[in-house]
């Protein structure tokens, strides 16, 4: 088990370095021709290597990262349950979005997030669906077991909070992934928010209730009873992934999407995160529980002088 906490918690390090490398890259070498012309012949190597799979190598990362942990704190049910639901319903959405128009409005991927399923859709951008769409799904649903909202409610809220924080990315990201010196995709129906057009955040958010919602029926419905340390690292892969957004959407001039990004992601999920108990107030629940249910299967016992 401290192997694969190693693991999860090296590929989290190796995403976030990735990040910062790619937003250096994007925002302060790209810009600058003749800082590339300058750089020796190492340099321009690593610099069109990095440009060529930068993109898709923190999302790798991050998938794995985020793997790990579900499988370490969830086990392999949870952890698959609501892998393959995320990657292969949201691969669909983008398939039919890339190919119709719907759900997202009419589109397509450029270079530069990796090899493309079917001429159309990076192999990366499933799984952003998942690693992002999990850590939002994990920080709510903690958050309002932990404050002993009923089962089914909690599922529900669950499920529609974790969307609504997934959109949030989204809110802040597009603008600046699709206008920037080298887009990674472009929109080729725009639309009123900055480009994009409404019905994309209907699409994102549509995308992740189906799967939030198939992932929660394949779940066991009993409280998965997680501490607020133990949701430490889903809510350092959010924050972090919606700092590199708001990092690229400020670079780039689009400061409304980033705050109203921060407004309806970042602080609910920093609050969802504060709702979840401690490890100590877990520990005590999980014995007083244990306590509670090895009274209930003693047999009664008879009070002295009573006479069978």
């Amino acid at each position: 088990m401290k192997k694969l906490v190693i693991a999860e918690r090296s590929l989290l390090v190796g995403h976030i370095i990735s990040m910062v490398f790619g937003l250096a890259g994007l925002l302060l070498v790209l810009p600058n021709a003749q800082f590339i012309a300058n750089l020796p012949e190492f340099g321009q190597l690593v610099f069109r290597w990095s440009m060529a799979g930068g993109g898709a190598s923190y999302m790798v990362l991050a998938t794995a990262a985020v793997a790990i942990y579900a499988y370490r704190i969830l086990g392999l049910r949870r952890c698959l349950t609501f892998m393959m639901p995320a990657v292969f319903l949201s691969l669909g959405s983008e398939l039919l979005g890339t190919s119709t128009g719907f759900p997202f409005g009419h589109y397509r991927y450029l270079s530069g997030l990796g090899y493309k399923i079917a001429g159309l859709v990076p192999f990366t951008i499933p799984l952003s669906w998942f690693y992002l769409g999990f850590s939002a799904y994990l920080l709510v649903r903690v958050g309002l077991e932990s404050r002993g909202v009923a089962t089914r409610w909690s599922l529900i809220s669950a499920i529609a909070f974790g969307s609504l924080l997934l959109t949030s990315w989204d809110f802040v990201l597009d603008p600046a992934m699709s206008q920037t010196n080298v887009p990674f995709w472009i929109w080729e129906q725009p639309g009123g928010f900055f480009g994009m057009p409404y019905q994309n955040f209907a699409g994102w958010f549509g995308t992740g209730v189906v799967f939030m919602t198939v992932a929660t029926l394949l779940w066991p419905k009993t409280p998965l009873n997680l501490s607020r340390e133990q949701l430490i690292f889903p809510l350092v892969v959010y924050v972090s992934n919606l700092i590199f957004a708001t990092v690229m959407s400020v670079g780039s001039g689009f400061w409304i999407p980033a705050l109203l990004g921060w407004v309806v992601g970042v602080i609910p999920a920093i609050a969802f995160f504060a709702l979840a108990k401690s490890r100590s107030d877990v520990l005590a629940d999980s014995l007083k529980e244990s306590v509670l249910q090895s009274r209930s299967q003693q047999p009664p016992t008879i009070p002295a002088g009573v006479v069978k």
